[in-house]
C-alpha cells in the first residue's frame, strides 16, 4: 500500500501497539499494527538494539510478556546497553544463542554442513523457548547471524518464512533487527515483512553525527513518509517527525504588533503583522539582535510569551548587552515571559530544532519566536540541501499558528557594495528590515530601512539608527538630505546646518 500523509478513516483501524517512542508512534499514526512481523534495518551503531529494547520496555510497562532473542551479543552486553539508558530488564525474557554455542556444535559435527545442523537446532530451540514463554512482543537481534548460518539465500529465505509462519498463529508482534551486512540488500527479506523501518547515520565534516529514519514499507497502514531525524540519548531514542505545516492550521485574530518603539512602528507602517515572519538583514554589529530583542520585550509587555534561540552568543552575553542598553530583558526572563535558549547548530539536527520550536508553541503558548541567527544555522550544515526546505516549513507552520517570527541574518562585509548575503532567503519572509553602516563627518553610523512588508504599506525612507543609554534604541528622522546611504559613503545634498547632529 502506498504511504500517505492523512489518517485512514474509511475502515476500522488495525489494533496498534506502541513502540515506546513517542515520535515514531506519531510517524506511524499511533504505532505498529499488532501481531505482525517487522524489519528494522541499519548499520552497526545506528540504534537498532536500543529501539528493540525500548519496544520491549514499553510492552513490559503495559504488563505484557516480552522476549529478547540475541544471536550475536551476550546477555551481559544487552544488560550494559540497558543500564546505559537506566532501564531494568528484569521483566524482559532474554534468550541467548551466540557464536560460542555454534562453535561447540562445530566440534561435535564432522559429517553434515553447519547450516544443516546448527541452523535446524537453533531454530528448533528458539521456537521451543518462544512456545514456553508465549510473549506478546519479541525482538530478534540480529538477522546477520541467521544469514551466516543459512549458508545461502534460498535457505535464508526459507528460515524467514518459517519464522513468519510460526508467529502467524500467535498473538505476537515481532521485530527483526538487521545490520545490513549482506551485499545484495536482501530485497527478498523486505518483501516478506509486514513493515520495514530504515535507520541511517551520517558524519558531517564538523559536528556530531546525524541520525535519521524512514518508514520504507508498512502494509495496510498509512504513515508519515520521508526522513525523520532522531537522536539516541540516555533514556532511549527520540524521534522528531518531519513537520508538515498544512496539518496545523489555527484561526487567530489579525493584529499589527508594535515593537514598543513608535518611530520603528512608523517605519514599518504600524508594526509587524501577527503570524508574519520578519528577517533582519545586515552586517555584524549593525543592531539586528537589539531590534529582535525589542520585539521579544514588547511581546512580554503585552502579556504574551516569547522565546529567543541564540546560536551566535551566550544568553549571559545577550542579557549583559541588553542591560547595557537599558532594555528590560532581564526582568522578563526572570518572570518567565521570555525564555532564552542557547542552541549549538553543529550538535543539533534540523528536525530536532524544529521539534523544540513546536514544543515551545504547543506547550508554552509562545507567541513570538526569535532565531538569532540564521547564519549560524545555515553554516552548521553547508551541504545539507534540506535546511532551507525545513526552514520554509517551520515558518509556514508558525504562521498558521499565529506566531510572529523574527529572524536575524548577518551579511558578509561592512561598508559599501562588498556586503553580500550568505544565502538569499528574503523570499521566505513577509517583512524585511535592512541594516547598513555609513560614514558621515568622520564617524561610522548605522542606518535602517524597510524593504518589504506583505501585510500593508510601509515607509520607504532610510533612517539613522543609534543604540545606547538612555533610550536604548533611537530611530531618527528620514535621511532625505543624503544620497547613497547604502553605498556606505553618502553624498550630502542639503545645507551644512541640516547635517546630522551628533
Amino acid at each position: 500500500m502506498a504511504d500517505a500523509e492523512t489518517k485512514d478513516t474509511a475502515e476500522a483501524p488495525q489494533p496498534r501497539v506502541s513502540t515506546g517512542i513517542v515520535g515514531l508512534d506519531d510517524v506511524l499514526w499511533g504505532g505498529l499494527p499488532s501481531n505482525r512481523l517487522y524489519l528494522v534495518q541499519g548499520n552497526p551503531g545506528v540504534g537498532k538494539t536500543t529501539l528493540g529494547l525500548q519496544f520491549l520496555m514499553e510492552g513490559a510497562r503495559l504488563g505484557e510478556r516480552v522476549m529478547y532473542v540475541t544471536l550475536s551479543e551476550t546477555v551481559d552486553e544487552i544488560q550494559a546497553v540497558a543500564e546505559s539508558h537506566g532501564w531494568d530488564l528484569s521483566d524482559v525474557i532474554i534468550r541467548e544463542h551466540t557464536a560460542d554455542d555454534q562453535l561447540k556444535s562445530d566440534t561435535l559435527n564432522t559429517i553434515f554442513h553447519v547450516s544443516e545442523v546448527d541452523l535446524t537446532e537453533t531454530m528448533s530451540s528458539l521456537f521451543e523457548a518462544v512456545s514456553v514463554a508465549r510473549p506478546s512482543r519479541i525482538v530478534f537481534d540480529s538477522l546477520s547471524e541467521l544469514r551466516l548460518l543459512s549458508g545461502g539465500s534460498l535457505r535464508y529465505r526459507r528460515e524467514i518464512l518459517s519464522l513468519k509462519r510460526h508467529f502467524a498463529g500467535t498473538q505476537c508482534t515481532v521485530l527483526l533487527l538487521d545490520d545490513l551486512t549482506s551485499d545484495d540488500g536482501d530485497q527478498q527479506l523486505l518483501s516478506l515483512c509486514h513493515g520495514v523501518i530504515i535507520l541511517e547515520q551520517t558524519a558531517p565534516d564538523y559536528g556530531g553525527e546525524r541520525r535519521r529514519m524512514r518508514v520504507r514499507k508498512m502494509r495496510g497502514l498509512q504513515f508519515r513518509s520521508g526522513y525523520h531525524d532522531f537522536a539516541v540519548r540516555k533514556g532511549g531514542i527520540e524521534v522528531f517527525p518531519r513537520l508538515i505545516a498544512a496539518e496545523h492550521r489555527h484561526d487567530f485574530e489579525n493584529l499589527v504588533l508594535s515593537s514598543g518603539n513608535s518611530e520603528l512602528d512608523k517605519l514599518l507602517g504600524g508594526g509587524i503583522d501577527r503570524g508574519a515572519s520578519a528577517i533582519l538583514l545586515g552586517p555584524s554589529g549593525a543592531g539586528k539582535s537589539t531590534i529582535a530583542t525589542l520585539y521579544a520585550i514588547s511581546t512580554a509587555e503585552r502579556g504574551d510569551k516569547a522565546i529567543m534561540y541564540t546560536m551566535d552568543e551566550s544568553p549571559a552575553m545577550l542579557l549583559n548587552r541588553s542591560n547595557g542598553l537599558g532594555l528590560a530583558l532581564s526582568k522578563h526572563v526572570e518572570s518567565g515571559a521570555i525564555t532564552i535558549r542557547a542552541v549549538d547548530p553543529a550538535e543539533m539536527a534540523p528536525g530536532e530544532f524544529v521539534h523544540h520550536v513546536r514544543e515551545s508553541v504547543t506547550k508554552d503558548n509562545v507567541k513570538t519566536v526569535v532565531i538569532d541567527s540564521l547564519t549560524g544555522y545555515l553554516a552548521s550544515s553547508p551541504d545539507d540541501k534540506s535546511l532551507l526546505l525545513t526552514l520554509h516549513e517551520l515558518l509556514s507552520y508558525l504562521g498558521h499558528c499565529g506566531v510572529t517570527v523574527i529572524l536575524v541574518m548577518a551579511q558578509h562585509g561592512m561598508l559599501g557594495s562588498n556586503i553580500q548575503p550568505t544565502v538569499d532567503i528574503s523570499y521566505l519572509a513577509d517583512t524585511v528590515l535592512l541594516f547598513r553602516y555609513f560614514e558621515h563627518a568622520g564617524e561610522v553610523r548605522q542606518a535602517l530601512s524597510v524593504f518589504k512588508r506583505r501585510g500593508g504599506a510601509h515607509e520607504r525612507t532610510i533612517r539613522e539608527l543609534s543604540l545606547g543609554q538612555p533610550c536604548g534604541v533611537n530611530i531618527g528622522p528620514p535621511l532625505n538630505k543624503f544620497h547613497g546611504i547604502f553605498t556606505g559613503v553618502p553624498v550630502y545634498q542639503g545645507m551644512a546646518r541640516e547635517a546630522i547632529e551628533g
